[in-house]
């Protein structure tokens, strides 16, 4: 029974949306004195800011440490500088822009939008997993009302989905090669390009999930929103992982920081430029068809391993239009701290691959380039938390205020993260408060298992894709 009675989207409407709107932007309001008074308190308690006014006597580097050392340790100081572009980003996109949009509300009716195909490419190791979420993504789209719209579920193995006028299954052939060699995902999601395999017409559009992504309401009207404007070929929203059942707390809590980074940079990047400055995820990314086929996937091995950061530079270079798409998906954080860490070794090698290619631009990749290479040094620059304490040098007072401020932008990310991923009024405000306590305690694991993926993935071989499990396994009683 509802509390009131639901009603058709009118005028009258107006008092609730602008309450709704109205208390959005409070929620928005309160973050961001929170957040700028965190970075105040961290700048003080670094000793970044100096409220005593007490000079701090530091001891001569050339001659306690050597030229060498001394040298040494400058530098590794300044690669802390290289994360600059990512971190003001993600500043101004969780400052600028409203943090608590709320419920998406549809700008056009979803019986005049374009058709949409929703194309999920697995391997097919999980068969289960696929069927229950492609029934429960369907049903989200008609709860919506969408009409125009099929999914489409591209496999390496046949998993034989129940029969249904608006479910595709596309078995990839064994023998399938592209132009260029692409592998893995890619050679996937080019094959369905193909003009003997492909249905859709260069005005449709295409919503690309992974096998373990949930569509939410909000996130299908901010589809429809989307692909009715039409001004922009590729958009891409946020994604949450503290959904239903949370199968590891440890991931969870620290897969917080990527939401922050989609509120932050992502939203920033798009909103502002347009443009993927430092590229996107592969999961909740929305295509018009023309697009996506003159971009293409048949980007040989090197845009076979990051394939959704080689086709973001592509897509960049060749002057297409990004924007941010309104509403959440649901995915897991990986089950496993050994599929975390192949996860984030996958990463780094498939984002290399990109940046050292030459097929892309290097104005086109600069700001991924410096985004990379701060994460290649993360073993170098987490040496400074020692560093500073065993060998302080003195350092002018403008690098202490901005390396504070990287330190504590970094450090909010995983406040904020659980914030939007266990919202106050679903779980009051004392287990708010524990879990971003826990999501704070999962930093130096989560620092020490990013060093190891970087060494592993410098060091490891490139071309390579593992898969992270995410199939929940249901405890059956007898």
């Amino acid at each position: 029974m509802y509390l009131f009675p639901p009603v058709k989207s009118t005028d009258s409407d107006l008092p609730f949306c602008c309450f709704r709107m109205l208390r959005g932007r409070v929620k928005h309001c309160l973050h961001c004195i929170l957040y700028l008074s965190f970075i105040f308190f961290f700048l003080v308690f670094a000793g970044a800011i100096n409220l005593n006014e007490e000079e701090i006597v530091f001891p001569d580097p050339w001659e306690t440490y050597g030229i060498y050392g001394t040298i040494i340790l400058y530098i590794l100081r300044l690669l802390t500088l290289l994360t600059i572009p990512q971190v003001l980003c993600n500043f101004a996109g969780l400052v600028f822009f409203n943090t608590f949009p709320g419920k998406v509300k549809l700008k056009g009716s979803p019986l005049l939008a374009p058709f949409i195909c929703i194309r999920v490419v697995t391997r097919g190791d999980f068969p289960k997993l696929v069927k229950t979420n492609v029934s429960r993504n369907m049903n989200t789209c008609i709860d919506v009302g969408m009409e125009n719209f099929m999914i489409e579920v591209v496999t390496d193995k046949a998993l034989n989905l129940p029969k249904h006028r608006r479910v595709r299954e596309v078995v990839v052939p064994s023998e399938y090669k592209t132009k260029s060699g692409a592998l893995f995902k890619s050679r996937a999601l080019q094959y369905c390009l193909e003009d003997s395999v492909n249905i859709l017409t260069d005005t449709d559009w295409i919503v690309h999930l992974d096998e373990e992504t949930l569509l939410t309401e909000n996130s299908v009207r901010g589809i429809l929103n989307f692909v009715q404007d039409g001004q922009h070929q590729f958009g891409q929203g946020l994604i949450t992982y503290a959904n239903e059942q949370i199968v590891n707390w440890l991931t969870t809590l620290a897969d917080s920081f990527r939401v922050s980074d989609d509120m932050g940079k992502l939203r920033f990047q798009f909103y502002w430029f347009h443009k993927p400055l430092f590229s996107w995820k592969g999961s909740y990314v929305v295509t018009q068809v023309a697009a996506e086929k003159k971009v293409s996937f048949d980007n040989g091995l090197d845009g076979s391993v990051a394939e959704d950061c080689y086709f973001a530079m592509k897509a960049y270079m060749e002057g297409y239009s990004f924007n941010f798409v309104e509403g959440e998906m649901w995915e897991k954080s990986p089950f496993t701290l050994w599929d975390f860490m192949q996860q984030r070794k996958r990463w780094i090698q498939g984002i290399l691959l990109v940046v050292h290619t030459k097929q892309i631009p290097l104005i086109n990749k600069i700001f991924l380039a410096i985004s990379c290479y701060s994460w290649v040094t993360l073993p170098l620059s987490t040496s400074n938390v020692l560093l500073a304490a065993l060998c302080p040098i003195p350092c002018p007072h403008f690098l202490n205020l901005i390396c504070g401020f990287i330190g504590a932008v970094n450090i909010y990310m995983y406040i904020f993260g659980v914030i939007k991923s266990f919202p106050l009024h679903r779980y009051g405000p004392i287990k708010c408060i524990l879990f971003a306590a826990g999501a704070l305690a999962t930093i130096p694991l989560n620092v020490v298992i990013e060093n190891i993926a970087v060494i592993w993935g410098v060091l490891g071989k490139k071309h390579k894709f593992y898969v992270v499990n995410k199939e929940v396994k249901v405890p059956v009683t007898v």
